[in-house]
């Protein structure tokens, strides 16, 4: 069945964050920050993994540095662009509308807007959701988006015990992210190739550094404001075939 990763990845998602709730309120501020700090090392950890996989390639008995230029072009052109549609404000704007919609007040509605963003990024950018939503669209194997709902369903147990219940909306940008890339998988195929399946991870793996800042540092990076970055290496592909 079609789509069938993405909706496991998102029923899984509910169910950390319905736990996640629940423990929250028996946890005191102090756990909350330590936990928080702690998540946010392990997501800048697996950032860093992945970004250094898409800027070193190993060379006889040593590393040569690659990906260098695609890396500063795709973050300033993308940043540029997403400045220019302000994605973060936006993103800011629909948790706002979210959260009144769904009338969330008082504690429960303390830091919604982050954690629906937060979370909304770290669940959609990354390689599993880019290659697993492909895998799914293609072949209708779910498996890799069950696996990275495993890893969303943990991660949102801790997201949603400091963040708080916004985490649990974060299923509607996956259904919209992870759910068109399946729906499109048949007609982009042609033009997927390994180094830009490869290229979109790397820069996406970048992108996921900054949301591990932000977690422990506050919001220093606009990080919805750079999405655009992962569509770079799209263009780049086409002019080094050309080329």
């Amino acid at each position: 069945m079609t789509g069938l990763g993405t909706l496991v990845n998102m029923l899984l998602v509910l169910l950390g964050s319905t736990i996640g709730i629940l423990i929250k309120g028996g946890l005191k501020t102090k756990y909350q920050e330590t936990i928080m700090n702690g998540l946010g090392l392990a997501v800048i950890f697996i950032g860093i993994s992945g970004a250094l996989q898409g800027l070193f390639i190993v060379e006889g008995s040593g590393l040569k540095t690659t990906n260098t230029m695609l890396m500063i072009i795709s973050l300033a052109l993308g940043g540029f662009l997403g400045e220019w549609i302000d994605i973060e404000a936006r993103l800011d704007r629909v948790g706002e509308t979210l959260k009144k919609t769904f009338k969330v007040k008082g504690e429960k509605g303390n830091g919604f807007v982050e954690s629906f963003v937060n979370s909304s990024l770290l669940f959609c950018v990354g390689a599993m959701a880019i290659i697993g939503s492909l895998q799914d669209g293609l072949s209708g194997d779910p498996s890799m988006l069950i696996a990275k709902g495993v890893l969303d369903g943990v991660a949102a147990i801790f997201f949603a015990s400091t963040l708080g219940i916004g985490v649990f909306f974060s299923i509607i940008p996956m259904a919209i992210y992870q759910g068109g890339i399946t729906l499109l998988a048949t007609f982009v195929e042609p033009f997927l190739s390994e180094r830009l399946i490869s290229n979109i991870s790397f820069i996406g793996s970048i992108l996921i550094l900054g949301i591990g800042i932000n977690m422990i540092f506050g919001k220093k990076i606009k990080v919805g404001n750079l999405l655009p970055a992962v569509l770079i290496p799209i263009l780049y592909e086409i002019i080094m075939n050309l080329i």
